[in-house]
């Protein structure tokens, strides 16, 4: 794009970046409407990709991640296992942005993500793992009929790394990838399948997608006295 600054008139090159083919503009750029809507929603109450058991885990251990009290709801209450599963039937679940190519030898921290999984293949290894650890050392039960105590314990096991599991599963990669993508459904836009009616959001305070927010920048420490809002409305919205 090019410009003189003070000029009745500008032009301007297009090179495709919205797929099409360069195009040259003379005046004003132009707008162009819905470029920026909100992005397409997940749809329906159907899981796509966990099976039963894996949703019964699911369930039960992202509901030991964050249980319900009477400040907010719980994980499950709040949809984020119904965002777990979409998100992995998705481009995050074939790990559309991540570097899955070898070698794969055991990385430090600070380099991230290392291993040969998608997110959708190491949670569809590490639960049948977690289960088959469960039932060797709690005489056969599952890990959605433990007691929470016994829940926590295993969790807190997968979080240190000190239960080996089969399949190459690191316990620790996957603790922190779950506990990362329960986080992010109970926080995220309700577009994306979780924070079911905004729950966790009104527990906390914050006022969503708002159109801005800019006369409250220098306003420190003040609540803003809005309902939240998501990408797709609220009933009743109307913008400030």
């Amino acid at each position: 794009m090019a410009g003189t600054a003070g000029a009745a008139v500008a032009a301007a090159r297009h090179d495709g970046m919205l797929g099409g083919p360069p195009q040259t503009f003379t005046g004003a750029v132009p707008w162009q409407e819905g470029a920026a809507d909100a992005p397409p929603g997940v749809s329906g109450t159907d899981f796509i990709f966990f099976t039963s058991a894996e949703r019964a885990f699911i369930e039960a251990a992202v509901d030991r991640l964050i249980p319900p009290d009477p400040v907010g709801p719980g994980a499950v209450e709040a949809g984020v296992p119904f965002f777990l599963d979409h998100q992995l039937a998705g481009q995050f679940g074939q790990g559309q942005h991540y570097f899955l190519a070898g070698p794969w030898s055991k990385g430090t921290p600070q380099q991230g993500y290392q291993s040969r999984f998608s997110p959708a293949q190491l949670y569809r290894a590490a639960i049948p793992a977690i289960e088959k650890y469960v039932a060797a050392t709690f005489n056969g039960a599952a890990f959605s009929k433990l007691a929470a105590a016994d829940q926590d314990k295993v969790l807190k096991g997968l979080e240190s790394g000190a239960i080996n599991l089969d399949g190459g599963v690191d316990s620790a990669t996957f603790f922190a990838m779950l506990l990362q993508n329960t986080r992010e459904g109970y926080l995220s836009d309700p577009i994306y399948g979780g924070n079911k009616d905004m729950a966790a959001w009104k527990m906390i305070g914050f006022p969503g997608a708002h159109y801005d927010y800019k006369e409250w920048v220098t306003r420190h420490g003040e609540r803003v006295p809005y309902p939240p809002v998501g990408f797709k409305g609220r009933p009743g919205w109307t913008e400030r």
